[in-house]
C-alpha cells in the first residue's frame, strides 16, 4: 500500500510540475500544451472513435509483426547458439543488423514492398527479430555446463536434452528479449505508420505534427505509453515473475 501511495504521489507531482511549466508562459502553447488541454483531446478522440479504431489497427499489425519474430527470432536463436558455425557466420551478421534503427529499413521495404501493409509489417519484424534472435542466441550459449553433464549423466540426449535442460535454463534471457523485441516493435510500428497515409496512431502522431497539434502528439503518446504498460503488466510482467519464481529468485 505503502509503494502505492508513493508512485501515486509522484504521477502527481509530475502532472503538478508540467501544469505549472506549461502555464508560466516560458513556451508557447503550441509548443508545450497544458494537460487540461491534452486530456481534452484525448477525450475527443476517444469519444469520436478515431482513436479506438486506431489502437486497432495499430496493435492488429503489432501483433502479426510480432508473432512473425517469434517464429522467426527463437528458432534462429537456438540455431545459433548451439552451431558455433552458425554463430560466426549468421549470428555475427544478425548482431551487427542489430544496431541498425528501425528506420533504416523503410527505404527497403518501400522498394521491396510498396505502399502497402506489407511494408509496416516488413519494419516491424525487423525491428523485433534481432533483439529475440540475440537474446535467445545468448541464453543458450550460457547454460551452465554442469546442467549440461548433469542432463547426460541421466540419460538426456539430442532433443531431449535440449527441451528438457537448455531451453529451461536459457528462458531468462528468453523473456528478456521477448521484452525487447515486444518494445523494438512497437517504435518500428510507429516508424512503419509514416509511411503511407493509413490510420493507425503512428498516422495520428503524423497528423498531428502537420497540423502543428501538440496536444494530439502528446495524447498519442500518452496512448502508447498506457498500451505499453497494460501489455507489459498482462504478460510480459506476469511471465517474468514466473520465470523468476520457478528459478528461486522470487519468493513473493
Amino acid at each position: 500500500m505503502r509503494f502505492f501511495w508513493g508512485k501515486t504521489a509522484f504521477y502527481l507531482l509530475l502532472l503538478l510540475g508540467w501544469f505549472l511549466l506549461a502555464h508560466s508562459g516560458w513556451w508557447p502553447e503550441y509548443m508545450l500544451p497544458a494537460p487540461e488541454k491534452v486530456f481534452q483531446t484525448l477525450g475527443e478522440g476517444l469519444c469520436s472513435g478515431r482513436y479506438l479504431l486506431a489502437v486497432l489497427i495499430s496493435i492488429r499489425r503489432l501483433l502479426l509483426g510480432y508473432l512473425f519474430s517469434l517464429a522467426i527470432g527463437i528458432p534462429l536463436g537456438m540455431l545459433t547458439g548451439k552451431c558455433r558455425w552458425l554463430d560466426e557466420t549468421v549470428g555475427s551478421l544478425l548482431l551487427g543488423l542489430q544496431t541498425l534503427p528501425s528506420i533504416c529499413w523503410l527505404p527497403l521495404s518501400l522498394l521491396w514492398f510498396g505502399l502497402n501493409e506489407q511494408a509496416i509489417l516488413f519494419v516491424v519484424v525487423m525491428g523485433a527479430v534481432l533483439s529475440i534472435t540475440v537474446a535467445t542466441n545468448s541464453g543458450v550459449k550460457n547454460v551452465a555446463p554442469l546442467y549440461i553433464r548433469a542432463g547426460k549423466n541421466m540419460g538426456a540426449k539430442g532433443v531431449v536434452l535440449f527441451l528438457r535442460i537448455i531451453l529451461p535454463a536459457a528462458l531468462p534471457s528468453i523473456v528478456i528479449g521477448l521484452k525487447q523485441g515486444w518494445s523494438f516493435a512497437w517504435r518500428s510500428l510507429m516508424a512503419g505508420e509514416l509511411l503511407f497515409i493509413n490510420l493507425g496512431l503512428g498516422y495520428l502522431l503524423m497528423m498531428g505534427r502537420e497540423l502543428n497539434d501538440m496536444a494530439q502528439v502528446i495524447a498519442v503518446m500518452f496512448v502508447v505509453v498506457m498500451l505499453g504498460l497494460f501489455f507489459d503488466r498482462l504478460l510480459f510482467s506476469r511471465l517474468e515473475k514466473a520465470v523468476r519464481r520457478r528459478w528461486g529468485f522470487d519468493h513473493s
